[in-house]
């Protein structure tokens, strides 16, 4: 897999560098039936992964409207996971995982050095239309964050979170899987209240950030869960079966 920073006008955002030509044809990622070397380097947010070894793959969709779709990813601690980086708009963009410290300081960075090239495994940089592969091992429990580090993207929004495991006890809730909609990509849940967003107990129906998080979820199941609000809507961020 490989990512490549390269030669790019800070308004780029501005969608008027359709083909952004800086960065020609080449291809950047994981190239099928490549040799690939797995770096052993340890992270605060994990370590390359054994494309083998993933136990699911999440599409991510990167657009001009400077939005990622899912913005919100779950993901067990330990768990490997592979992301397909697709970019559907007119633009160059790009995915990078870290943490929310490390992008602030990397997105600084790049505004004052627009040409830096770069070569992680937890990039990558996609062309407009292109494809690209990240397979990533969560080791940690926490929440971390991705972006496109591209001048101009990361101010506009494009970003999101990935929580690892579920959040402290301290901002969980205890509550009874009533009905499950996957096509849908929402829960019924018979819960308790949930101090962060200052409601009561009572029965309600989420939206999941991640619908491989209804994988395993039952009518009848008891569940340990976070909630948030994430653009605009009552969202539950992690769950999992309560012991």
């Amino acid at each position: 897999m490989r990512t490549l920073y390269a030669l790019m006008a800070a308004g780029a955002f501005a969608m008027a560098a359709p083909a952004a030509s800086a960065h020609g044809d080449e291809k950047h990622g994981t190239k099928p039936g490549a040799a690939a070397t797995i770096s052993g380097d340890e992270h605060a947010f994990g370590k390359e992964g054994d494309p083998k070894l993933a136990s699911r793959t999440v599409t991510i969709d990167m657009s001009d409207e400077m939005r990622f779709t899912p913005s919100d990813i779950t993901v067990k601690p330990g768990e490997t996971v592979t992301f397909v980086v697709a970019n559907k708009g007119q633009v160059l963009h790009e995915m990078v995982i870290g943490t929310e410290e490390e992008l602030l300081k990397h997105a600084e960075l790049m505004r004052k050095n627009p040409d830096m090239e770069h070569d992680e495994p937890y990039m990558a940089h996609v062309k407009a239309g292109g494809r690209e592969q990240i397979t990533w091992q969560f080791t940690k429990a926490g929440t971390f964050a991705f972006a496109c580090l591209v001048p101009g993207h990361y101010e506009a929004g494009m970003k999101g979170r990935i929580v690892v495991g579920l959040a402290s006890t301290a901002t969980t809730t205890d509550g009874e899987v009533r009905k499950v909609d996957v096509e849908a990509k929402k829960i019924t849940l018979k819960h308790g209240a949930i101090a962060n967003l200052d409601m009561p107990p009572m029965t309600m129906v989420f939206r999941v950030a991640d619908v491989a998080m209804l994988g395993n979820l039952t009518p009848g199941d008891f569940v340990r869960f976070a909630a948030d609000r994430v653009d605009g809507a009552i969202t539950i961020t992690a769950i999992e079966l309560r012991p």
